[in-house]
């Protein structure tokens, strides 16, 4: 077991709570081959004693056996506030498969499930399975889904919904909670433990380094850094960016009220629990780097078994500096591959911002703009470019469209190459709630074929799949209206 730390508080050891009559939602080929498991020409395991392990109902396959599975606990901050002890409430990790654990979410109850019922029902157990492998497709480090088992169990949300459970992957599922919750509990002993573990599996560069604890808090930061700049290039609003959510291996974890982008709104909240709008796109940078913040914090007693109090803060606080820094060149570095930029240049930043601003103002579709300026004929007029019909303000945006070509013949690029490039990393498909919600609603009736049409199609997103256009057109205005919340 990856995560092993000394003493019995850090870990609950218990069984998975089984469910009546599990059945297969879904499963990801893709996700299977990172755990060697064979399968059946439909897609399914070879083994069928798999639907039983990933249901929690067994913990033995025909070449595995699941010893020991366990729940950890951690703490964290939770809409800035400090939240004292949670923990993994209906998650449990049931051990490691070449390198990865294998978790189930939705298992039962934990001794950290507060007032939870350990449960995850079938909507919010779709939507993590299709995000986190629509994630990885689109190149974003993230958690992997290996399946969805449902059950006809019912558990009360705002309704009667029905159980699911979603078995996920990751090489750790270790948190920026759980070094605040040693922290917060002054237990030196075991903090010094996990970050040894974590250098030990995940960071060993950092294990030579001059101070090793700090140099684990830089990488850490410039993982987190680069993974909410990707955020950004996409459009993916992850909702519920609490400190106990961040993962310290820089992955996108616990998807919960998630959305991508529709119509472009620089402040669009995702989560309609998020009254407040303090996890909205424009401002995921600003909190990710308040949880790196949170993490320094977590680490001051460690950097203080070599230094003094006073030093310590101040190599936290320098390398915290740097964490905008990344940010901003990876920001950078992308939005100029979105459209089609090799080179760099100083005015890049404000052609960036001044067509980000014109679709604010004409809540433009975030994903079709960018898919489709790869079409742009750098040869023709302004005035044959379709896309110009999307804005509200004419004249502005074809001055903005004569500035873009300009900066186009810059580079040594034609067009056919440009647009080759730009459709390499500008996705057409994307996990919109509107087909989220189809595939749900199929499903809570037994028709589990959109799940996996839909799996199928974010596998491959920056392919044209032409028999698939209609998932790239944006939502209606009522379809648009679709809200998402913590609850699941």
């Amino acid at each position: 077991m990856a995560f092993t730390l000394s003493g019995d508080d850090a870990i609950q050891t218990l069984q998975p709570s089984p469910i009546p009559e599990p059945y297969w939602v879904a499963f990801s080929a893709s996700a299977a081959k990172l755990v060697n498991i064979a399968l059946k020409d439909d897609g399914y395991p070879q083994d069928d004693a798999w639907l039983d392990v990933l249901a929690g109902n067994a913990l033995e396959t025909q070449s595995l056996k699941f010893s020991n599975p366990i729940a950890t606990v951690y703490s964290g901050h939770q809409f800035g506030v400090w939240a004292g002890q949670l923990g993994d409430g209906r998650a449990i990790l049931l051990g490691d498969i070449n390198g990865q654990e294998l978790q189930l979410k939705g298992a039962g109850k934990t001794r950290y499930s507060r007032m939870g019922d350990g449960r995850a029902v079938l909507r919010s157990s779709i939507r993590e399975f299709l995000c986190s492998e629509a994630m990885h497709a689109l190149g974003i480090p993230t958690s992997r889904a290996l399946a969805v088992v449902g059950s006809d169990l019912t558990v009360r949300r705002e309704t009667m919904e029905t159980a699911a459970v979603c078995a996920r992957l990751a090489p750790s599922f270790i948190r920026i909670g759980h070094f605040e919750h040693f922290a917060s509990t002054q237990n030196i002993v075991q903090l010094k433990e996990l970050a040894d573990l974590l250098i030990d599996q995940h960071y060993p560069d950092c294990r030579d380094s001059k101070n090793p604890y700090l140099n684990l808090f830089q990488k850490i930061c410039e993982r987190n850094a680069k993974l909410v700049a990707q955020w950004q290039a996409v459009g993916f609003c992850h909702g519920v960016l609490n400190s106990d959510n961040i993962s310290v291996l820089g992955l996108t974890i616990d998807y919960g009220p998630f959305g991508f982008l529709d119509q472009f709104q620089v402040d669009h909240i995702c989560n309609h629990s998020d009254q407040g709008g303090r996890y909205a796109y424009h401002r995921q940078p600003q909190i990710m780097h308040w949880n790196m913040a949170c993490l320094a914090s977590a680490f001051i007693p460690l950097l203080e078994l070599a230094h003094s109090e006073a030093e310590s803060q101040e190599l936290l606080s320098n390398a915290l500096s740097e964490f905008p820094v990344i940010y901003g060149q990876s920001w950078q570095a992308l939005f100029r591959q979105k459209l089609g930029l090799e080179s760099t240049r100083d005015d890049d930043i404000e052609l960036i911002e001044r067509l980000l601003q014109a679709m604010h103002d004409s809540r433009v579709d975030f994903t079709n703009l960018f898919r489709k300026l790869a079409n742009i004929n750098t040869n023709a007029p302004v005035s044959e470019i379709k896309l110009r019909h999307d804005f509200i303000d004419r004249d502005s945006i074809d001055q903005w469209f004569n500035d873009y070509i300009a900066r186009l013949k810059v580079e040594s690029t034609v067009d056919a190459e440009r647009k080759s490039k730009m459709n390499g990393i500008n996705p057409k498909y994307l996990l919109r709630n509107h087909l989220a919600q189809v595939a749900i609603e199929k499903a809570q009736q037994k028709d589990f074929s959109e799940v996996a049409r839909l799996l199928q199609i974010l596998e491959n997103p920056f392919d044209e799949q032409e028999e698939y256009e209609e998932y790239a057109v944006p939502p209606s205005p009522d379809l648009a209206a679709i809200e998402v919340s913590c609850s699941s």
